[in-house]
């Protein structure tokens, strides 16, 4: 099957699915497809009379689009540019602290608890993963997915504080997850001279590096960008900003996902205060971003929800993957909890801040994407298989319920207000 063949089954599947769940089940863009996605590989699983050979075409097909080399090294680009153009910098910058440690000490709670819980919990099952195996499963578990989270979080009706907090720390966080993730596959292969202080030395490389780059090409881009008018060169240049400085960040070995956040950030702030951009030139240039990042979307979620036809979900594996999924969880509340607790003392918080970023924390195609990656063997299998169960709970479930949490929470938090306000009116 050629590579057009696929693009155009996968833009025409996303823009049926999205049609269906448009005119009837009228659900979130990323939960409506991928659920419909999903119901279709089970229908395809199904031994059901006629099903054999457009099961034999979607596995062909899916075997073709090689997911973790689409999303970690294409598609990934443009889906974080798009989320980062869109967010105001000042805005990040008055909860930069939150968003800095939120995605490392954040990121790095969470992989510790959920590495270390599940290799007791896989070895507790009678699954014989090893140490490394079940940390390098916690890295790439522990992160929240930027498009999962930017793509539902729209309809949730979060706070505008915690509403940035959660954007910011999804934007940033998959790129220290990826690094630890390297470093761990690196043990996991055999890699000698993996010292602490040349992890250090990687990770400030990756990090800090990839500030840095994405700094400089968002500020060169800016500057190309000012006092012109012209739609056409404007998107251009937006388009090479976005696959050019990751796919130039790779090749440095630099954390390409940090540069094109950073990149898209900066683009997005400059853009915004250029006296001579057009405000047409603006609109429109924010409408072909929106555009792509819902026709990406559309895709990412039709694929994660057809990969089910690659993934051996066995007993065994989903009942591992259901059991792993209140661990994951706790690992997110304890990770997000301790350290919003010593915050508190210096700074306020939204009403049920750990309750919404513990629920929030959405996983998805990069999570996916990542365990695909792994080095093939029964290893790679049962945690591919067990990642997918908790994406796809994390997206339907999760994703959809969302918004309840939310209204819920300021609901209660409104009456609790309330009844303080109340009882120091009888005090007084």
């Amino acid at each position: 099957m050629r590579l057009f063949q696929v693009i155009s089954i996968l833009i025409t599947l996303a823009a049926v699915f999205s049609w269906i769940n448009c005119r009837f089940l009228r659900l979130p863009p990323a939960i409506g497809l991928m659920l419909i996605s999903l119901l279709m590989s089970l229908f395809l699983l199904a031994p059901i009379p006629g099903t054999d050979g457009f099961r034999a075409d979607a596995v062909r097909m899916l075997t073709e689009v090689d997911f973790d080399e689409a999303l970690l090294h294409g598609m990934l680009s443009f889906l974080l540019f798009a989320g980062a153009l869109h967010v105001n910098l000042q805005d990040l910058a008055n909860h930069r602290w939150v968003i800095v440690i939120l995605a490392t000490v954040g990121v790095v709670g969470a992989w510790m608890l959920a590495g270390g819980g599940t290799y007791l919990l896989f070895g507790w099952l009678g699954l014989d993963i090893p140490l490394v195996y079940c940390l390098l499963f916690g890295a790439l578990i522990s992160p929240t997915d930027p498009i999962a989270v930017m793509s539902i979080l729209k309809s949730a009706g979060a706070p505008k504080d915690l509403e940035i907090q959660i954007a910011g720390e999804s934007l940033f966080n998959d790129g220290v997850a990826v690094v630890i993730f390297l470093v761990l596959l690196q043990v996991a292969m055999g890699g000698e001279d993996v010292t602490v202080g040349g992890v250090l030395t990687f990770f400030l490389h990756e990090t800090v590096g990839g500030v840095i780059f994405g700094l400089a090409a968002g500020w060169i881009a800016s500057k190309m960008l000012y006092g012109v008018d012209n739609y056409q060169v404007e998107v251009l240049i937006t388009l090479a900003l976005a696959g050019g400085s990751y796919a130039l960040a790779e090749h440095l070995h630099l954390s390409a996902p940090i540069a094109v956040v950073v990149a898209g950030l900066m683009l997005g702030t400059k853009r915004r205060s250029d006296p001579s951009m057009p405000a047409d030139n603006l609109e429109n240039l924010d409408a072909f971003w929106d555009l792509v990042d819902e026709i990406l979307n559309a895709v990412l979620f039709v694929i994660i929800g057809l990969e089910v036809l690659l993934i051996s979900l066995s007993g065994e594996y989903l009942v591992a993957g259901l059991l792993t999924i209140p661990w994951v969880l706790f690992a997110r509340a304890v990770s997000v909890g301790f350290p919003i607790g010593i915050m508190r003392r210096f700074r306020s918080f939204s009403p049920g801040t750990v309750k919404i970023l513990t629920w929030g924390g959405l996983r998805g195609g990069v999570s996916v994407a990542m365990a695909l990656s792994l080095p093939e063997g029964e290893v790679r299998d049962q945690l591919v298989a067990v990642t997918y169960v908790i994406v796809v709970f994390s997206v339907l479930v999760q994703g959809l319920t969302l918004s309840s949490v939310v209204r819920k929470t300021a609901a209660r938090a409104e009456k609790e207000l309330s009844r303080t306000q109340v009882a120091g009116m009888r005090h007084e």
